[in-house]
């Protein structure tokens, strides 16, 4: 893994934590599955998702 990768998670559509180094993305996922799981909310665990950003490689195109 590169340690250029960023994560954001997201609760439904919504991103709510963006740019996350892995060791903070850790943190703040475990954290999130807790909370929600103990608080009365409208949120359920399947609500939470997060998606990996890796930077482009130099032998790849980018997207326009």
């Amino acid at each position: 893994m590169s340690s250029s990768e960023v994560y954001h998670i997201y609760l439904k559509d919504s991103c709510i934590l963006p740019c996350l180094t892995k060791e903070k993305f850790k943190t703040n996922w475990e954290c999130l599955n807790m909370m929600v799981g103990f608080m009365k909310t409208d949120y359920v665990a399947e609500d939470l998702s997060y998606e990996v950003v890796r930077p482009l490689q130099s032998n790849e195109e980018q997207s326009y």
